[in-house]
């Protein structure tokens, strides 16, 4: 094992330490419209292109840090919203922009198509879904592959404007986006350096796992979501295969609140990503 492997395993030891207590007390993030984050925050640039084949014009939030030198490669985090929520949902999470900038990362979020597309994770055609009120937008028998590939398009759109670190592109997802994280990590095994999940919603099955086992990941669990039980199902899965991960369980944890308005957990994801590359990832024994 090499000294970076060996300090690799040791820092993600002590995120596990670091995650196990407190709960989230801060206010819930505000409701936000479409734009809402672009608005207020000028860090944060709202972006559309024209969706090949459907003619859609589809919204996307990007990051670029303020020294951004083309000379040099940048890592790449791609961010996937909950249900329902507005392209640049994410951009707006508690320290999420402020890291970004700190530890030198472009971000890009899309919209998946659709605010409640999950990203292909229920498959190709219409999920099974809530529409939002006042919703009448007629939805494509396709949804979810299209879905799915608007990840990818805006993903190739970052790769061809900015000089990308091959090795240092990552991918996470809060619920909705949590699903999508491990659909697009099984369905591109081999793009990610590391992936990580917020309070993930994926189906009871976590066989999925194990496309891409090599890829270390970062889960993060409030214990009073309901969805906590699923969690545990999958991170047990993540051991009994040898996945090299880090589970972080927060103590009075809700659904949302625990990531959205926390840099405390927020945090946790960049210390992740900041040790994993995919030239030199750890190693499970």
């Amino acid at each position: 094992m090499t000294k970076w492997m060996r300090y690799g395993r040791t820092a993600m030891a002590t995120l596990v330490v670091a995650g196990l207590g407190g709960a989230v007390g801060a206010a819930p993030a505000s409701a936000q419209e479409p734009g809402s984050v672009v608005a207020r925050d000028n860090r944060v640039q709202g972006r559309s292109y024209t969706f090949p084949g459907t003619g859609k014009e589809v919204p996307y939030a990007l990051f670029v840090p303020s020294n951004y030198d083309a000379a040099r490669e940048w890592p790449l985090i791609v961010a996937l919203h909950g249900l329902g929520r507005p392209y640049d949902w994410m951009m707006g999470y508690d320290g999420n922009i402020d890291a970004a900038e700190r530890d030198g990362y472009i971000m890009v979020a899309p919209l998946g198509y659709h605010a409640r597309a999950w990203y292909g994770s229920r498959g190709p055609g219409v999920p099974n879904m809530r529409r939002a009120e006042g919703d009448t937008e007629t939805l494509p028998e396709n949804l979810g592959e299209l879905s799915e590939q608007d990840v990818m398009n805006v993903f190739e759109l970052v790769r061809q404007e900015f000089n990308i670190d091959e090795n240092r592109m990552y991918l996470w997802g809060h619920s909705m986006g949590g699903a999508g994280t491990y659909h697009l990590a099984e369905q591109h095994p081999n793009l990610w350096a590391a992936v990580g999940v917020a309070a993930p919603a994926p189906s009871v099955d976590p066989s999925q796992l194990e496309a891409f086992k090599h890829v270390p990941i970062i889960v993060l669990q409030g214990d009073e979501d309901p969805l906590v039980t699923r969690t545990r199902e999958w991170v047990a899965k993540m051991k009994t295969i040898g996945m090299e991960h880090v589970y972080i369980e927060v103590k009075g944890g809700d659904h949302s609140r625990f990531i959205n308005s926390s840099t405390d957990t927020i945090e946790k994801i960049f210390a992740f990503f900041n040790i994993v590359r995919k030239d030199q990832r750890p190693q499970t024994n």
